[in-house]
């Protein structure tokens, strides 16, 4: 087998730019002793796309996706795209490679792009035998938002989020309506749309899902027990502050009850490479309650999907290169 060039794309233009470099730096250490594969790290920011090694800054050039070292010109076999929210979840990136002909590792353009927005998400899952959704109301940034309306549409406690974010950055849990001004406030910093949901109590969980050689895997679910009111950004990046069991404890009943729910989310929605499907198990009945997915899910070598990977019995790095492997225009 020849040498393929990996472009692992890391950055983006939101606050998770960490969180994707995190991820970055873990793929790359997985793939180094992979001897088909040479990573090559680029950086994207809304200003540049650039390429560093060896105190040396080399710029895309994004006509055709390629980078000049040493008067060399290297194309790119393949795009890992591991940024988190725009523009590498959102379909942009896989638009651009879609037009240049690079084969990447996600969803295409058109499911990247719907599944960014978590209503429009929502509405095509629904329907799925099984799952369940929190009832919402979805507000616009140019509209009147009266908070009387959704008090009288909705049961408290409710959660405000961007329609669009991730990390649950802007997102908050609100007891009643005093709350709602502030919490429709700070959401709409994030997007120009904002969820508005009930609070559905139960056990939080999160389960990644795969094509791997050609058969869809379904991951070991993870419980996310945390000692915050929710599971928002620091619950998810502070250490110590939320505990993850992968794998979850949960019955070989119930396990294949989830598999068959998530593989059918993912089938349903057109997904490609990795996926990873956050749902809660409603206190009492134990029903599925979708609550997102997420088509660039993190990669630090803490985050869910190696920590399911490694649950699974597989390679993290062998995992990276079937996904490699298996992605195809």
């Amino acid at each position: 087998m020849s040498v393929k060039n990996i472009a692992l794309l890391a950055g983006g233009f939101t606050g998770e730019y960490e969180v994707s470099l995190n991820s970055a730096k873990n793929i790359a250490a997985n793939l180094a002793s992979n001897s088909n594969y040479k990573v090559y790290t680029i950086l994207v920011t809304r200003d540049r796309w650039f390429f560093e090694a060896n105190d040396t800054t080399v710029d895309v050039d994004k006509n055709d996706f390629t980078i000049t070292l040493n008067q060399e010109k290297i194309k790119f076999d393949f795009a890992f795209i591991t940024i988190h929210g725009t523009p590498g979840e959102d379909g942009k990136l896989q638009g651009y490679f879609d037009m240049l002909g690079i084969p990447y590792n996600t969803c295409d353009a058109t499911t990247s792009a719907i599944t960014m927005n978590k209503a429009y998400t929502k509405a095509i899952v629904n329907g799925i035998h099984g799952l369940h959704t929190a009832h919402s109301m979805r507000l616009f940034e140019r509209d009147v938002h009266d908070v009387a309306t959704i008090a009288a549409n909705l049961k408290f406690p409710l959660f405000v989020k961007p329609n669009n974010g991730g990390s649950s950055v802007g997102m908050s849990k609100v007891q009643n309506i005093a709350g709602l001004p502030e919490a429709l406030n700070r959401a709409f910093q994030e997007d120009a749309q904002v969820l508005v949901e009930e609070f559905i109590k139960g056990r939080e969980f999160s389960i990644g899902i795969a094509r791997l050689h050609g058969k869809i895997k379904v991951l070991p679910a993870t419980e996310i027990i945390t000692s915050k009111d929710f599971f928002d950004y620091e619950a998810k990046y502070t250490s110590g502050v939320t505990q993850e069991i992968t794998p979850a404890d949960l019955s070989p009943e119930k396990v294949q009850e989830i598999a068959g729910i998530v593989t059918e989310v993912y089938t349903r929605l057109n997904c490609r490479g990795m996926a990873r499907i956050d749902f809660i198990l409603l206190e009492g009945s134990n029903d599925f309650y979708f609550i997102e997915i997420n088509t660039t899910p993190g990669q630090s070598a803490a985050s869910l999907i190696p920590q399911q990977v490694r649950a699974a019995g597989m390679d993290v790095g062998e995992f990276y290169s079937a996904l490699i492997e298996g992605a195809a225009l």
